[in-house]
């Protein structure tokens, strides 16, 4: 079988598991997307490859821009996360990231805060999140995937179904798809981007796109909690890069001494503390003074440690955003 008849098959596949038979072709969807996206001179069966493929590479834009194709025509559904029953914005969202090996936050207002902030639509980039906030209260309550060229992939409401619109005016634009770094592990550098240089940058990479956290802000936790040494230990007994007590590394399943293990748990641990408190600065201090002190505290506890700890991991990861 070659190359086009194996995607072609594949293709044939996920219809039959959606079970939906969409009112134009795959071939013609991923065209109509990829023109918008700016992405055109990309075939089919290159985009459709790397869609499926690329969990194993971190997700690239083209890549997420493929896999949201897969799903238009699938209807809305509120709280929807099944494309054979029905998929609502977010749902959409967090199953295509999935597809390329990001993981997402369950509602669109959690996943406002992954990844890192893009200023404007004019540097928005394809595989891009853009949110919206159309209610009456306050907060983002819609996302889509930015395609390129004004336009984006979303499920937009009830009685409508997954499609290529307009992206108007996003209250937000993130950016969870990590800068480009070398494979493998260790003390490794990324190859270009903000990270270059960085001590372990191709492990804050794939941590952040498997956590969908800024690779930068991990960088920044690593730089104020050890200094990039694997090997330390602070007066109160915390261990290794990321600084983990041994209790909470054991709850954790990390080996705080290995680098990989303490990212990637670290990357976790942040994801979790993000979700439960909304806001990056308050998952670090949590971090710092651990979620009770945050919760007590009603906000970032007034410890003078704990706030030099957000103020200079934010620097930090600003320089290198």
């Amino acid at each position: 079988m070659d190359g086009l008849s194996a995607v072609q098959t594949r293709i044939s596949e996920i219809h039959t598991r959606f079970l939906r038979t969409p009112a134009v072709s795959t071939e013609a969807q991923w065209a109509s997307a990829a023109t918008s996206a700016g992405l055109t001179g990309t075939s089919t069966t290159t985009a459709a490859t790397a869609s499926l493929t690329a969990g194993s590479a971190g997700g690239s834009g083209a890549a997420v821009v493929a896999a949201a194709t897969e799903y238009l025509g699938v209807p809305y559904q509120w709280g929807g996360t099944d494309p054979a029953t029905g998929l609502d914005c977010s749902g959409l969202t967090q199953r295509v990231f999935a597809d390329v090996g990001i993981d997402l936050p369950r509602t669109s207002s959690q996943q406002a805060t992954a990844g890192r902030p893009v200023a404007s639509l004019d540097q928005a980039q394809p595989g891009d999140l853009v949110f919206f906030d159309y209610s009456s209260r306050p907060g983002i309550d819609h996302v889509g995937i930015y395609v390129g060229n004004g336009k984006m992939i979303a499920a937009p409401q009830e009685g409508e179904v997954v499609k290529v619109q307009d992206v108007g005016k996003p209250s937000v634009i993130r950016r969870v798809l990590p800068h480009t770094a070398t494979a493998g592990s260790g003390t490794g550098t990324a190859s270009g981007g903000a990270l270059a240089g960085v001590p372990y940058a191709d492990l804050f990479a794939q941590a952040g796109a498997k956590h969908g956290l800024s690779p930068a802000l991990l960088a920044g936790v690593a730089k104020t909690e050890s200094g990039f040494n694997s090997s330390a230990v602070s007066p109160a007994g915390a261990q290794g890069l990321m600084q983990f007590m041994p209790a909470t590394a054991a709850g954790l399943g990390v080996d705080a001494a290995d680098p990989a293990s303490a990212i990637d748990g670290a990357a976790r641990y942040l994801r979790t503390l993000t979700d439960r408190f909304g806001s990056t600065d308050l998952a670090l201090a949590a971090y710092n003074a651990g979620p009770g002190a945050v919760s007590r505290a009603g906000g970032i506890p007034p410890y003078a440690e704990t706030q030099a700890f957000v103020r200079k991991v934010t620097t930090a990861a600003e320089a290198w955003s």
